[in-house]
């Protein structure tokens, strides 16, 4: 999928525009951020932690956007 589209007259990247996510006019709930065209959590998602593709790695889990809060 190509990232770059025109929204309602204007262009956006689908891949990462919060509220044009995937598709024109999908919006990314308030704590989501738009991560690869997918809205995802990156306070608690292990392949987004804190950020799009911030991995914590296997058996690192991630919390409050932190790998391996304690």
């Amino acid at each position: 999928m190509k990232g770059v589209f025109c929204c309602n007259g204007r262009c956006v990247d689908l891949k990462t525009e919060q509220f044009n996510c995937g598709r024109c006019g999908k919006t990314c709930n308030y704590s989501g951020i738009c991560c690869e065209g997918k809205c995802v959590s990156p306070l608690f998602d292990e392949n987004h932690c804190g950020g799009c593709n911030n991995s914590c790695g296997k058996g690192s889990s991630c919390v409050y956007g932190m790998c391996n809060y304690a």
